[in-house]
C-alpha cells in the first residue's frame, strides 16, 4: 500500500469506522441501556432487533464485514504504515497511540463478544435474551472485560471521528481541532457511562429499576 493507493485505502478505512461501524456501536450500547429499566424492556428491545427484515443480511453487510475490513486494515495500519509520531503533539501522540492499542484490544473483545452471544445462538440455539448477557457479566473476569471492552470501543470511536474529521478536511484549522477535541472527548463520556450503566444493570439491576 503506498502513495495515491494508500491515501484511498486510509479514505475508506477511515469512512468504515463512522458509518457503518461507528453508528452500530453507538445503536448497540443504546440497546443494551434497555437493561436499566429492567429485563422486560431489554428483551423487548432486542427482540425487535433481531426481528427486522433480512437481519441476517443486514448483520453481515453493514456490521460483520465493515469491522472485519476495518479491523484488518487497522491491523496493517498499526504495525506496517511508517507513522512518524514526532510530527504530533504530545497529547495527539498519545491519542494516536491509545488509538491503536484500543483497535487491537477491541477485534479481541468483539471475536470473543460474538462467540459468546451470535454463534451459541446460531449453532448451539441458545436465546440472546437478558438471561444470558446476566449469566456472562455475572462473572467478575467476564464484567471487568467488558468494562475494558466498552470503554475501548468508546474511545476508538470518539477519537476516530475526530481523526475522521481532520481526514475528510472537516477541521482543518487548529482552533477547530482544539473545539473538536472537547466535543469528542464529551461523547466519550456520554457513550462510555451509557455502556458502562448497561452492563451493571445485568449484574445489578437493583441499581437501576426499583
Amino acid at each position: 500500500m503506498a502513495g495515491k493507493n494508500e491515501f484511498y485505502w486510509r479514505r475508506l478505512h477511515s469512512l468504515l469506522g463512522v458509518i457503518p461501524v461507528g453508528i452500530f456501536v453507538v445503536q448497540h450500547l443504546i440497546v443494551n441501556h434497555f437493561a436499566t429499566q429492567g429485563e422486560e424492556a431489554f428483551n423487548k428491545a432486542s427482540e425487535f432487533m433481531g426481528n427486522l427484515p433480512f437481519v441476517i443480511f443486514l448483520e453481515f453487510i453493514v456490521i460483520y464485514i465493515p469491522i472485519l475490513f476495518h479491523g484488518i486494515l487497522g491491523l496493517y495500519i498499526a504495525f506496517a504504515a511508517n507513522n512518524n509520531p514526532t510530527k504530533l503533539s504530545f497529547f495527539r501522540n498519545w491519542m494516536f497511540t491509545i488509538q491503536r492499542i484500543t483497535g487491537v484490544i477491541l477485534l479481541a473483545f468483539i471475536a470473543w463478544h460474538v462467540w459468546e452471544t451470535r454463534i451459541q445462538k446460531a449453532f448451539f440455539d441458545v436465546e440472546v435474551n437478558y438471561d444470558m448477557m446476566a449469566n456472562i457479566l455475572s462473572n467478575p473476569v467476564a464484567l471487568v472485560l467488558y468494562f475494558i471492552g466498552i470503554l475501548s470501543a468508546t474511545f476508538h470511536l470518539s477519537n476516530g471521528l475526530w481523526s475522521f474529521l481532520v481526514r475528510w478536511g472537516i477541521t482543518q484549522s487548529p482552533t477547530s481541532q482544539r473545539i473538536s477535541s472537547w466535543v469528542m472527548a464529551v461523547i466519550f463520556v456520554v457513550i462510555s457511562i451509557i455502556g458502562i450503566r448497561a452492563a451493571l444493570a445485568f449484574v445489578y439491576p437493583e441499581l437501576f429499576v426499583g
